[in-house]
């Protein structure tokens, strides 16, 4: 086997978790499924990660990183405000759409750290991150079309990832595209009526 920077090899494991848990579930997916997934030895897991925590944590923060950089690419000034703010919920829709089953492994890597005693801060650091996305992704706003917020950036942060996690989640359930896309509209129409100008 080719030696491979170490960064690398963490990175070739966890998109091999993240193809193992989506298909065989965050509980049925062990530490020697995950490195015959990647094609390595157990002993290369272990020399990547100290634990699967360790692992878990990579997985939620690849999937994060992926979705953010797909919306941050489509948040620049449009026409109008708007249309800005509704390029950003597309760019994630977008995402949600064409990879179901890995967001369906978010909400299985949530309640998997939430039943696991020792894990509970996992869900924790999800969540936090979520938000830590959301406030990037507004101050970007705000500096790429010069205005500014009525309400704090955390509270608008916190709102934005409770919303599309519920719609997410419900469009997971129900399959209702068109109904989630009613949703999306109607919180852009909301958030922007949150922005004004400096």
């Amino acid at each position: 086997m080719a030696r491979m920077p170490l960064a690398e090899r963490r990175r070739q494991l966890t998109e091999a978790a993240i193809r193992a848990m989506t298909r065989d579930g965050v509980s049925r997916t062990t530490t020697r499924s995950i490195a015959a997934e990647a094609g390595v030895s157990l002993s290369v897991f272990h020399y990547c990660f100290d634990s699967k925590q360790a692992l878990l944590e990579s997985v939620l923060t690849m999937i994060t990183d992926h979705y953010i950089a797909v919306v941050k690419e489509a948040i620049r000034p449009r026409a109008t405000l708007r249309e800005t703010v509704r390029a950003g919920f597309q760019a994630y829709w977008d995402h949600v759409a064409a990879r179901p089953a890995e967001h369906m492994l978010t909400y299985d890597l949530t309640q998997y750290a939430l039943r696991e005693p020792g894990f509970e801060h996992l869900a924790r650091r999800q969540y936090e991150l979520y938000c830590e996305t959301y406030a990037q992704l507004l101050e970007q706003l705000g500096r790429q079309t010069g205005f500014e917020l009525l309400v704090p950036v955390p509270v608008l942060a916190r709102y934005l990832a409770a919303m599309t996690d519920g719609v997410t989640l419900n469009f997971l359930v129900l399959g209702d595209a068109d109904a989630a896309a009613g949703i999306l509209d109607m919180v852009t129409d909301h958030v922007a009526g949150l922005i004004r100008e400096r």
